[in-house]
């Protein structure tokens, strides 16, 4: 039988409090390993994540962070080692059964339907949780409409509801991605550099939108980020990937003034 996930460390200053009546992580690994060839992608990561934390992630392409993100979403399976989610082993399961766990996930680049409407996207997403997908019923009874066009106003996207998916520019495309997964009613989402292709002007806003909505509908966060100042202006916690390894985790200003993180992250 396998033995339950460690237990976790206490939320970061500033995140939202744990689910009552544990204080076992909502996520977690233990000595998760991948490599692919010579190429050590994932080297025995232990990791806890406490419900309400958000949760940057930083590194150089190649450090491992997408690499984690796919094992703990059911993209990739581990050479070796565990994931826990809210105290259940997920390792191995497929992307819906974890999706359908409670864990949402966003992609660098958005995953939408663009010859649908953005509603229509949210609809199709709603109905894969809901289990009702298919053509006896229109998708419109089907699913919770009155939860979609609430995520739509959340995420600033009801003004374009009835426009095409493709017509959005990239920052509401990202947040259109966002309200997809929203929709299926996550614990925890994980959003891998949501603030990529949006121009430098657009970033906080967009990241203001998101961090807001995620409060509001209390999900837990990880976010893959380049960005420093929007880490620093939004994460309560910071993991700094070195070469398939946590090489510095704790608050973001801890972490940022780290010498390795300096060197082989941030850069001199």
């Amino acid at each position: 039988m396998n033995a339950p996930p460690p237990q976790g460390r206490s939320p970061a200053p500033g995140a939202m409090a744990s689910s009552p009546g544990t204080g076992a992580p909502l996520l977690s690994t233990r000595s998760l390993s991948l490599s692919f060839g010579g190429v050590v992608a994932a080297d025995a990561i232990d990791f806890e994540l406490q419900a309400g934390e958000r949760l940057a992630v930083v590194g150089q392409n190649g450090a491992g962070k997408t690499t984690f993100i796919n094992i703990c979403t059911g993209y990739l399976k581990p050479d070796g080692g565990q994931v826990f989610f809210d105290g259940e082993e997920i390792t191995g399961r497929s992307p819906r059964e974890i999706t359908r766990r409670g864990i949402g996930r966003s992609f660098q680049l958005p995953q939408v339907f663009g010859e649908h409407t953005v509603r229509e996207c949210l609809l199709i997403a709603a109905s894969a949780r809901s289990r009702r997908e298919g053509f006896l019923r229109p998708l419109e009874r089907s699913v919770d409409a009155d939860d979609v066009d609430a995520t739509l106003s959340l995420l600033q996207l009801a003004p374009r509801a009835h426009d095409l998916a493709a017509a959005l520019p990239e920052g509401q495309r990202k947040l259109l991605d966002v309200a997809m997964a929203m929709v299926l009613q996550p614990k925890l989402l994980i959003m891998d550099e949501p603030t990529s292709g949006v121009s430098t002007d657009e970033k906080h806003g967009l990241m203001e939108v998101l961090m807001r909505a995620l409060d509001e509908r209390r999900v837990t966060s990880i976010f893959v980020e380049h960005d420093i100042e929007i880490v620093r202006a939004h994460a309560t916690r910071l993991a700094a990937w070195i070469a398939g390894r946590i090489a510095a985790d704790g608050p973001p200003a801890e972490v940022l003034a780290d010498p390795e993180v300096i060197r082989n992250v941030i850069g001199e």
